[in-house]
């Protein structure tokens, strides 16, 4: 890869359990990372619905760039990503309530609404979504339910994806960055613009979508107040501001003969395409067609990923255990007995909750002995994971046409030593495992080669991110 002079960025990167500012010094082969800020990211529940604290996620974003400035008076710029689906409705520029957590129990609602008017066949022709009963358009549907909604629909002027928030807040600017954006289920798949009949024949107002810009966008200078509060000014630039797109960019694999998977919260299991796939066979397999970087194809399937984990972890703790991830980890990597393998896409497991019990009642109702153990679920858990992973990479290359020879893992769930030994198992092929902060890497390096700092195609992106980040092959056995 060549480039110009080295550069600093800053990824301000919004996962669904913790936040980061991480700084990234860029340039001909070089790629350094620094982790300035880690937060966590709690949803608050409330008697009108689960929301996302995006206040207090604003704060600590602004915390970490402010340590950013501090240590690079020069940084040249900021982008930010997050997961999907999920916005704020705006009047006048000010939000009208905080975000709805995807996982709010609301959008059955939406669901019933949208296919009573576009059933879910013509839908798919039309995004090239999987069906997730949270995708924004079930959510904005839900909004106009007077059961369910809360009114801010007709109020709003605008509506802003979590990343586009923080990119508004920060500059002034209102832009729809187009790899989240697809996730919307408002996004024509073949055009990539706006669906302005679908819009109508949902009486969903077009006027709150805001202009749709591509990654690699240069947004506009932080406002002067925001620069003053940081200490600094820079250029926000999009990103692949879907947590995804930005992580794929980050995956050091050949796209022609690789699948990925990238696994954190949720799995998301696929390959990378030039065109869209929107046969029946890959509609009634759910799988997805979102927006890449560099107008590429993820072609994808939601897998629930290492939520079952984290979910279960939390139950014990409420329930008194004091939990050790590692050493229990380390427990479940030891079980030799056998452990039920269960559908990790169930809709059971989508909702916060007691897992274990959840899990628990799948077994009862199929007549499945239980896991009796942290342990044993722990190892359940994981065995489901690789079954549902190995599953989803078969079906992306029958689909797509694809032969598959290796997997990439990256993202948490790549330091998940018996995750990514189960996986290579269970597929019969190679995976290479890294790096852990794909999305941040993804992040910086679209905003660096912006920058001048570095130049060329995904493909000699991802060559710098191996020879920075060597991953770890795990041989099936």
């Amino acid at each position: 890869m060549s480039g110009g002079t080295t550069g600093s960025v800053a990824a301000i990167d919004l996962g669904a359990t913790s936040g980061r500012v991480i700084l990234g010094d860029v340039g001909p082969n070089e790629l350094r990372m620094q982790q300035l800020a880690r937060f966590p990211n709690v949803p608050i529940s409330t008697p009108g619905g689960l929301h996302w604290n995006i206040g207090e996620l604003y704060r600590s974003a602004v915390e970490g760039l402010t340590t950013a400035f501090r240590q690079e008076p020069r940084l040249a710029s900021i982008g930010v990503d997050s997961w999907a689906v999920d916005y704020a409705l705006l009047h006048e520029g000010r939000m009208l309530s905080e975000p709805f957590h995807y996982r709010d129990s609301r959008t059955a609602a939406g669901v019933k609404a949208t296919h009573a008017i576009v059933p879910f066949p013509e839908l798919y022709r039309r995004n090239g979504l999987q069906f997730l009963p949270f995708n924004t358009v079930y959510q904005l549907m839900a909004e106009t339910d007077s059961d369910h909604g809360i009114g801010c629909l007709t109020r709003a002027d605008s509506m802003l994806l979590v990343p586009d928030l923080l990119t508004f807040w920060l500059t002034g600017e209102r832009i729809a960055e187009r790899t989240n954006a697809s996730t919307t289920g408002l996004l024509d798949v073949v055009t990539g613009e706006w669906d302005i009949d679908l819009l109508g024949r949902l009486h969903l107002p077009p006027a709150l979508l805001p202009a749709l810009v591509d990654p690699g966008t240069r947004v506009g200078p932080l406002l002067p107040g925001v620069a003053k509060q940081l200490g600094g000014t820079a250029d926000v630039v999009a990103v692949g501001s879907h947590d995804t797109a930005s992580a794929v960019v980050a995956v050091p694999m050949d796209a022609a003969t690789s699948a990925y998977i990238s696994c954190g919260t949720w799995g998301l299991v696929g390959v990378e395409l030039e065109e869209p796939v929107l046969t029946d066979a890959a509609r009634e397999a759910n799988f997805t067609n979102e927006g890449g970087v560099d107008g590429r194809i993820r072609f994808l399937h939601n897998v629930m990923g290492l939520w079952l984990l984290s979910e279960s972890v939390r139950s014990w703790e409420a329930a008194g255990e004091t939990i050790d991830l590692p050493a229990l980890l380390a427990a479940a990597a030891s079980v030799t007995t056998p452990v039920p393998v269960f559908d990790a896409d169930d809709p059971r497991f989508l909702t916060p909750g007691d897992m274990p019990e959840r899990i628990a009642e799948y077994c009862r109702e199929r007549g499945l002995v239980a896991p009796g153990s942290p342990a044993e679920f722990v190892r359940s858990i994981i065995e489901s994971l690789a079954d549902a992973f190995s599953d989803a990479v078969r079906t992306a290359s029958e689909l797509s046409g694809r032969t598959v020879e290796i997997v990439h893992i990256v993202g948490g769930g790549s330091q998940n030593e018996l995750l990514c030994q189960l996986t290579a198992n269970r597929v019969g092929l190679p995976v290479l495992a890294g790096p852990v902060e794909a999305t941040a890497i993804g992040n910086i390096l679209v905003q660096a080669r912006l920058q001048g700092f570095v130049d060329g195609s995904l493909e000699s992106l991802r060559s710098v991110v191996a020879a920075a980040f060597p991953p770890r092959r795990y041989d099936p056995r």
